[in-house]
């Protein structure tokens, strides 16, 4: 420490000391002279450190609280995103209760108990079928009483009746409403396919990224076809061609989805040929009519590739989902009644299109979907790969496509579908 200083100007004059109070602050540490006769002595023990080591405590102390302040905020955020929902939307009970209404289940449930019978004549649009050559000959030598010849069963169609029976059978039994239906979708769709192709751990995972590709003529206006090919799966819908329309429309199939009457087409075929995209390409098939499982039942042997019937509650839901969309349009155009719709609409020939199944089946087998080839313009064909203009009556196109926009705008107002299922995200390319 230094020593005291006296005073220069006046050597004889009794220096004094003194002591100070030991203060934290800067200003009070720094010696103050107001009097000239006296001097103030620097402390023995420095300041400095001790100041040093309060600024580092401010200092810690300070960052200690921001963070603190931080992550309280940072937890209010989360658990206001989590605990504030979007409202559910308040649905019409009276359109439920009409769009829950399937005005051809009682004739249906008299057909399948017909051709559980083995009853296929009595049914006026099955007498075709029912004279197929290749299950049915007529014995010249036996003759009814009024000289017709006797037509006999080949022992071929008794093995296929058995299982028509069966698989018939089971998809009646449990064709009722169920809304969870689509958190089984991988595992009833997915699942079968890739263990046919040796894959056995996929069950619980969708695909990354499906494209769904409709038949309709705005295609042809646009160069989709390399977008379309990126996606991990490529669905396509009813055997369309692609063969020249490749730019237009893409040229990669992972699913065939068509409906039953497709496959009735093919069955009359040489080996059932019915397949465009290829031998080993997996098709998927909702049932139009009951007796189309005679036609799976053939097919299914000959097919390399998994032939798949969607799940009747898979059906059921589609339907019920459609009807709403169109009783809604109904009578937000007409102003009239929801009893009238089914005058217009022929309510028991009424059905969604395959395009609309198809879509459902990717929102519950894809992380993400894009849909293209869905919708219309005055300019351009219902097929893009037909000349067919006209849309079929039996479906509410319209109506299917306030549903396309409600799943990319809007898909909390969607009905009927289970709050446990999450829609993924949808594009739609025009």
């Amino acid at each position: 420490m230094p020593k005291s200083v006296e005073n220069q100007d006046e050597p004889n004059t009794q220096s004094f000391k003194i002591c100070t109070r030991l203060y934290l602050w800067p200003h009070l540490a720094t010696p103050i002279n107001p009097f000239r006769d006296f001097v103030i002595v620097p402390m023995k023990r420095s300041v400095r450190p001790l100041f040093s080591l309060l600024l580092l405590i401010v200092f810690a102390a300070t960052l200690s609280c921001r963070t603190v302040v931080r992550h309280s905020l940072s937890s209010i955020e989360l658990e206001k995103k989590v605990l504030i929902q979007p409202p559910k939307p308040v649905f019409n009970a009276t359109l439920l209760k009409y769009a829950a209404v399937d005005a051809s289940e009682a004739k249906a449930k008299q057909e399948i108990e017909q051709l559980l019978e083995g009853n296929f004549a009595s049914l006026g649009r099955y007498r075709t079928f029912a004279s197929w050559r290749r299950f049915n000959h007529h014995d010249i030598r036996a003759r009814t009483s009024v000289g017709l010849p006797v037509m006999l069963r080949s022992p071929q169609f008794y093995r296929y009746w058995l299982d028509f029976r069966r698989v018939l059978s089971d998809w009646s039994r449990i064709k009722r409403f169920q809304p969870d239906v689509m958190l089984d979708l991988v595992r009833l769709v997915r699942y079968p396919i890739d263990r046919h192709s040796g894959l056995v751990d996929s069950e619980q995972r969708r695909y990354s990224s499906c494209a769904v590709v409709g038949n309709s003529g705005i295609l042809l206006k646009s160069n989709y076809g390399a977008l379309i090919d990126s996606h991990e799966v490529v669905i396509r819908l009813n055997n369309a061609r692609i063969q020249g329309f490749e730019g237009k429309v893409g040229s990669k199939t992972n699913i065939s989805f068509v409906n039953s009457n497709i496959l009735h087409l093919c069955a009359r075929r040489d080996g059932c040929f019915c397949h465009p995209y290829g031998l080993n390409v997996p098709m998927i098939m909702y049932i139009c009519q009951p007796l189309h499982f005679f036609d799976y039942t053939v097919c299914n042997i000959s097919h390399k590739a998994p032939l798949l019937v969607t799940d009747p509650r898979f059906d059921v839901l589609c339907a019920r989902i459609v009807k709403y969309y169109s009783l809604k349009r109904f009578v937000e155009e007409t102003g009239k009644s929801f009893d009238q719709w089914g005058a217009v609409h022929d309510g028991a020939m009424f059905h969604y299109s395959s395009g609309m199944q198809a879509i459902m089946l990717a929102l519950g087998i894809c992380d993400k979907v894009s849909v293209f080839g869905f919708g219309k313009s005055d300019s351009a064909k219902h097929h893009y790969h037909t000349n067919q203009k006209a849309e079929l009556r039996l479906h509410d196109y319209q109506a299917e496509y306030d549903f396309y926009r409600d799943l990319v705008e809007r898909p909390q107002v969607i009905p009927f579908i289970s709050d446990k299922f999450k829609i993924p995200p949808v594009v739609l390319y025009q």
